[in-house]
């Protein structure tokens, strides 16, 4: 059943850490079958409830899955490998255009920002149990979201987009809850959920977002929280609309009380405004807004603000304290320097990403190949075969990132960051791109 592999322990942390390291190392596939437990235990000479004990933490970690009578096995991708594991060697010589990463040449130089923020520091350092927002970041960021239409409510600071929504994920959800995600959707996304022990429930988008069916379809089978991406959808480039923030309100208006989590990581790189499907939660319904300077202002930054309701807000302040505490008041204070003085014409960066995807989506449909991009960095074209696509590209030339890392149930695809592409490469990279997929190819996500 397991080949040569054989899974070892006397205590159900050992055998669950042994099939872990089975499944890193590759020697446990995914969809490979485990032994039933009594079987197991009595070759382990352990107790049936150890080995029990043992798979339940497994499936609450996301490495196994357990279908009824056909037992227990590995998942089809489980949390032990990430999906930024798929992608092809990149040699030499070939341009990556499959990292998602800004251009460096559109983000600011952080030189003043973080001498003003040093300056302050000076002689007054921060110490343990001052605020751990710092007062001028609340502001700023608060006048912002109010500007965008986000419901009132408090501020908090965290390491980028993903460590807010995994807080609030971790805050709010127990191990075996459904939460249902885009797909396809952002791979990190993708491996927070079962890594939280959480079940992820696929939810089919357009270049609008999330379709309300889909949404209505995952809240009817009982998920207990749902996260859109407001604009910049990666990979697809989607962006909630006006039309489609009042749909997806009304349907969760019949589901008060399930989390709401909205991610708006595309801020200050996206022409698109931005229509907060938050923007009617009312009291006691929980939600969360999310908003990260990465895209715009530099990864490294690690500063992501977010509001919400102030229960969820306040598990998450109190969660923190017990960890990291706070994220570097310094960091804090460089984005408002950098905020306070426009060191990032938002507009302008807006406008150069959307030249480069619109050219490319242009390019490609000249050639007749049907691609998606309405907003940020990125443009998905779907394909019938995206591992010979990424192979065939990959010897032209060009590197792109393979769909598998960013879908569930959606069709292959392939994901291409347009965020250093010149108008005149979009020619190059549209020829190739369509020797590669030929005509005619994905016209619908799913």
């Amino acid at each position: 059943m397991l080949g040569e592999y054989r899974i070892s322990g006397r205590r159900a942390a050992e055998i669950s850490a042994s099939v872990e390291q089975g499944v890193g190392g590759g020697h446990l596939k995914p969809g490979q079958v485990l032994p039933p437990m009594r079987e197991l235990a009595a070759e382990l000479g352990v107790n049936p409830n150890t080995v029990a004990s043992a798979y339940r933490n497994l499936r609450e970690r996301g490495v196994i899955e357990t279908a009824g009578r056909r037992g227990s096995r590995i998942r089809a991708r489980p949390v032990s490998t990430a999906r930024d594991s798929i992608r092809a060697d990149v040699p030499a010589g070939v341009r990556n255009l499959s990292l998602g990463n800004p251009d460096t040449a559109l983000l600011p130089s952080l030189r003043d920002a973080l001498g003003y923020a040093a300056e302050r520091a000076d002689g007054r350092p921060r110490l343990y149990g001052q605020e751990a927002v710092d007062p001028d970041l609340a502001r700023l960021a608060r006048a912002d979201l109010d500007a965008a239409g986000v419901p009132e409510g408090p501020v908090a600071v965290a390491s980028g987009s993903l460590d807010a929504i995994e807080r609030v994920l971790a805050v709010h959800l127990k191990p075996g809850d459904a939460v249902a995600v885009e797909d396809p959707g952002w791979g990190a996304m993708l491996d927070l959920v079962p890594a939280l022990g959480l079940r992820a429930v696929p939810v089919v988008v357009d270049d609008e977002g999330p379709l309300p069916d889909e949404v209505e379809r995952a809240l009817a089978g009982g998920v207990r929280a749902v996260v859109v991406t407001a604009r910049a959808q990666n990979p697809t480039g989607a962006a909630v609309s006006a039309g489609r923030a009042q749909k997806l309100r009304e349907v969760f208006a019949r589901h008060p009380s399930v989390l709401l989590v909205e991610d708006d990581h595309g801020h200050g790189i996206v022409e698109l405004p931005v229509h907060p499907v938050v923007g009617e939660r009312g009291r006691g319904e929980p939600w969360v807004f999310v908003r990260s300077v990465s895209k715009g202002y530099g990864p490294d930054l690690r500063v992501a603000v977010l509001t919400g309701d102030t229960e969820t807000v306040d598990r998450v302040r109190g969660r923190q304290r017990l960890g990291p505490g706070w994220v570097s008041v310094l960091l804090q204070q460089a984005v408002v320097r950098l905020w306070e003085t426009g060191a990032v014409d938002t507009a302008a960066v807006a406008r150069s990403y959307g030249g480069r995807r619109d050219a490319l989506i242009a390019a490609l449909a000249r050639r007749g190949v049907a691609a998606h991009g309405r907003s940020g960095m990125n443009v998905w074209v779907p394909v019938a075969d995206e591992t010979g696509v990424v192979a065939r590209m990959l010897h032209a030339g060009w590197a792109v990132a393979p769909g598998a890392r960013f879908r569930m149930g959606a069709g292959p695809g392939v994901r291409v960051t347009v965020s250093t592409l010149t108008r005149e490469e979009a020619e190059v990279v549209a020829e190739v791109v369509a020797e590669a997929v030929g005509p005619g190819v994905g016209r619908r996500y799913e």
